[in-house]
């Protein structure tokens, strides 16, 4: 019995010296010293970062050149530079104000940022903190929206909001955000309440908070990194967003900077690339302005909310 367990157990492996080193798998190859790794990486993140940036960088450039060496000269920059793309883009006759439109941009977007931290924070912290019926029934109903495409409810909502009168107006774009309607960002903050602990709620109703007064002191300050990551992405959709404007704001007076920026494509005649390439960089300043005040908000709201 001694000698068959000893077969099956098998030869003993030796123990390793311990002055010698551990032989590679592969055979023995040279180690890459860490320079070289250095060098390496950011070399491949230096090209990565060119290639991404190359085409704001060629549309920069293009809103500096005159119209008909937009597409005729070669690399960046062109031999004649200029700054009338943006004098003539940002006036460019009775219809088209950039002053004006970047106005109503901002006004959209301001309110669709108020009306969805609010709406979405205390939807959020109702299915989080708060013991209903049916709560993860409309939970999961809430999280199905987001499967629903956005062209499907189109011809409904435009149908509802034109028997209210509200065309031509900016209602239709501000008032669902009142309502709770991104499912996406409830979802966010739902993960987020869930995370902090449970006693804060705790103590707070020792000192005689009730529901609003938790909401108001104790989650909402616990939770700017994930209304900072809400704001930041609420402020990229509603100021790029074109088919909600297009749709519901006819009149020039009322147009959002995307509706301006299309304006100055025809069809039939002449096209302004000069001033569509100025004014379109003038567009992305308050993205990317927004984006560098708002970046350690939303790195931290992502990761702390499970959305890896």
């Amino acid at each position: 019995m001694s000698g068959h367990a000893s077969t099956l157990k098998g030869p003993r492996a030796r123990p390793r010296p311990a002055g010698r080193p551990r032989r590679p798998l592969f055979g023995n190859r040279p180690t890459r010293s860490p320079l070289l790794r250095a060098l390496v990486k950011h070399s491949v993140m230096i090209i990565t970062l060119t290639l991404m940036l190359y085409p704001l960088l060629w549309m920069f450039g293009a809103s500096l050149r005159p119209d008909n060496q937009v597409f005729t000269t070669l690399g960046l920059w062109g031999s004649d530079l200029t700054l009338d793309n943006y004098a003539n883009g940002w006036s460019g006759g009775d219809q088209l104000n950039f002053s004006r439109f970047f106005f109503n941009s901002l006004t959209i977007t301001v309110l669709s940022i108020v009306g969805n931290l609010l709406a979405c924070a205390l939807t959020a912290y109702a299915f989080a903190r708060l013991d209903f019926r049916f709560k993860k029934t409309l939970f999961a109903l809430v999280i199905g929206t987001l499967l629903l495409p956005y062209h499907v409810t189109l011809v409904p909502q435009y149908i509802l909001f034109n028997q209210l009168g509200w065309v031509n107006t900016i209602l239709p774009l501000v008032v669902p955000k009142f309502l709770a309607t991104d499912a996406f960002f409830i979802f966010l903050m739902v993960q987020f309440i869930r995370a902090l602990p449970s006693s804060l709620d705790d103590a707070a109703r020792i000192d005689g908070c009730g529901h609003w007064g938790i909401f108001w002191r104790v989650v909402m300050p616990l939770s700017i990194p994930a209304l900072g990551t809400s704001a930041l992405f609420t402020f990229i959709n509603t100021w790029n967003d074109f088919l909600g404007p297009m749709l519901y704001l006819t009149e020039p007076d009322s147009w959002t900077v995307s509706q301006g920026l299309a304006s100055f494509l025809d069809a039939t005649g002449q096209s302004a690339y000069g001033s569509l390439f100025a004014m379109s960089t003038l567009s992305l300043v308050p993205v990317l302005g927004f984006f560098v005040a708002a970046q350690k908000l939303l790195v931290e709201g992502i990761a702390t909310s499970g959305l890896k």
